[in-house]
């Protein structure tokens, strides 16, 4: 899978038996996001759609609030020790005359543990710059669309196949139809390659889809699919407190534990029927 995926010499135990074997990883390197030649972030990830990354996080960041407002997005010749190219850093140039939507941040981890107060803040700032009315959309999804678009998501997980070390996204239409599958080291890169090709591809509201995840969803989940405009995300693991009130109050469905023949509506469940 070219840079998907690297091969590593392993020593395997099974039943108190060991043997020498070689394991399939999955390739985990770091991408640099600049705007404008100043840097946004720096994430690891799976290389391979880079610029749906850098669309994806931009938008859900605020930063900007369509594909119409960047002009260029290019790979930097840096190279690493061998001279080989890395393509380890998107600059992304804005639209003449237009400027970022919001101050350019660093990538901050948010800690949701237990500071009830911090979570509060977290999502009163989410609600105070989303860009699309969730609460408006009443887009409907039958339980068993959702599940058939989670069936079809797994089916097109090649590097977790080959690894076991990735996670997934997908929007899906709500018949259950897939759009785009992404798969990442981090659930939330994932999550940001979905919604930058939907960027790409012209549409920076989701209104009218789902999000769907292989993993649990925390707030940074719920907090993407705000940005982006989607009525529903759906995750195979569970979510968090935090999740759950940032879902409810953005007027967000979020269902859990996407597991035939079981799922748990968190919020807004009116959005999903039988």
């Amino acid at each position: 899978m070219g840079r998907l995926t690297r091969r590593a010499p392993a020593q395997q135990w099974r039943g108190g038996e060991s043997q020498r074997r070689v394991d399939t990883l999955a390739v985990e390197e770091p991408l640099e996001i600049r705007l404008s030649g100043e840097v946004v972030t720096v994430t690891m990830r799976l290389p391979g759609d880079d610029f749906d990354l850098a669309l994806g996080h931009l938008l859900t960041e605020g930063v900007i609030a369509s594909g119409e407002d960047i002009a260029t997005m290019m790979h930097c010749t840096d190279t690493g020790d061998d001279g080989l190219p890395t393509y380890n850093v998107v600059e992304v140039a804005m639209a003449p005359g237009l400027l970022p939507r919001r101050p350019l941040v660093g990538r901050a981890e948010i800690a949701t543990g237990g500071c009830g107060i911090c979570g509060t803040v977290q999502v009163d700032e989410l609600l105070t710059r989303l860009p699309h009315a969730i609460d408006r959309d009443r887009t409907t999804f039958t339980l068993s669309a959702i599940e058939a678009g989670l069936a079809a998501m797994r089916e097109r997980q090649r590097v977790f196949d080959a690894t076991g070390g990735v996670h997934a996204a997908a929007l899906i239409t709500p018949d259950g139809e897939v759009l785009v599958v992404r798969e990442d080291i981090g659930r939330h890169n994932a999550v940001d390659k979905v919604i930058g090709w939907a960027v790409r591809e012209g549409r920076s509201d989701l209104s009218g889809l789902g999000l769907l995840v292989s993993s649990r969803a925390g707030f940074e989940i719920v907090q993407k699919g705000a940005a982006a405009g989607v009525p529903l995300i759906a995750c195979v693991s569970a979510a968090s407190t935090l999740a759950v009130e940032a879902a409810d109050r953005a007027g967000l469905t979020l269902a859990a534990f996407v597991r035939p023949p079981r799922a748990s509506v968190l919020s807004h469940p009116d959005r999903v029927t039988s």
